[in-house]
């Protein structure tokens, strides 16, 4: 004759690891999913190829950055609103003057020359910006 082994009665047992496969999943898919749409895009501008991301400064989480965009045709984009060089240097000023831990980014095409990038972060240096960066794409 068998003996059956019965359980004692009590709470039922509840597997967790399908439960939480499904939780991971679906916050990877939001966290992903988030991180493609927080970055402004502008269009004509195809950033170059970044180095280590170890070098990356960390930005002032405070402040929203301000974006200025060199297209491949040497105009200067903010906001997708094409912007001449005075109205840069002034609405750089301005977000300089109102968030003064503030960053500003800029998104220079790759196929410009290094003279035309040059020529924006000087202006950039010559109104206090002491924190700007150099977007580019990962590798």
């Amino acid at each position: 004759m068998r003996s059956r082994r019965t359980r004692p009665q009590g709470l039922p047992e509840v597997n967790l690891v399908p439960m939480l496969d499904v939780l991971m999943t679906v916050l990877t898919f939001f966290i992903i999913i988030s991180m493609t749409l927080t970055g402004q895009q502008i269009p004509n501008v195809s950033l170059p190829m970044g180095g280590d991301a170890s070098e990356a400064t960390e930005a002032n989480p405070d402040a929203e950055p301000l974006v200025i965009g060199l297209t491949n045709q040497g105009q200067l984009m903010i906001d997708s609103q094409q912007v001449s060089s005075s109205e840069m240097t002034q609405l750089a000023q301005t977000y300089l003057a109102q968030h003064p831990e503030g960053t500003v980014i800029l998104k220079a095409d790759e196929s410009l020359p290094y003279r035309d990038v040059l020529v924006v972060l000087r202006s950039l240096r010559d109104i206090g910006g002491d924190r700007v960066g150099m977007a580019t794409q990962a590798p």
